[in-house]
């Protein structure tokens, strides 16, 4: 959860920042790379992209953290676990958001317009709520298996 709190907190920055072009081949192919999307959502539904429906849907009433233009987020504080959800006005600015959260791995729900950041076990049923897909971001550097020294 701390990972997920840094890299929502981190991905503002780019988010906010003026950004030139638009996407060449090479990008497109290096977020492929760390990216592997999960099967379509059971049920077929899509959950609309604003914080307050989807917090609605998983069973929790959201503390805002952040209002911005470019996002939106709300903390969700349940008996199970605590977890994010993530809304932008474009799917644009959620695949940045994405990429930038990307460097530290960890699995994702995500939706038109939306992400939810929870812990692994709580994705599956929140996709049965509201649609989406499972993203693993493989994330960058070492990884914590034991070395064989």
């Amino acid at each position: 959860m701390r990972g997920a709190t840094l890299a929502a907190t981190l991905a503002i920055a780019p988010l906010t920042a003026a950004c030139g072009g638009g996407d060449d081949a090479a990008d497109t192919e290096r977020r492929r790379a760390r990216v592997s999307v999960s099967d379509a959502p059971v049920k077929g539904v899509v959950a609309p992209a604003k914080v307050e429906v989807i917090a609605g849907l998983t069973g929790c009433r959201p503390r805002i953290r952040i209002n911005a233009t470019e996002l939106r987020q709300g903390l969700c504080h349940t008996e199970k676990a605590d977890y994010l959800i993530t809304t932008f006005p474009t799917d644009e600015l959620k695949e940045t958001w994405l990429d930038s959260a990307s460097g530290y791995g960890g699995e994702y729900l995500v939706g038109t317009r939306w992400i939810v950041s929870a812990q692994p076990q709580l994705l599956d049923g929140f996709r049965d709520r509201l649609g989406g897909t499972i993203r693993q971001l493989r994330g960058f550097g070492p990884t914590a298996e034991p070395s064989a020294s």
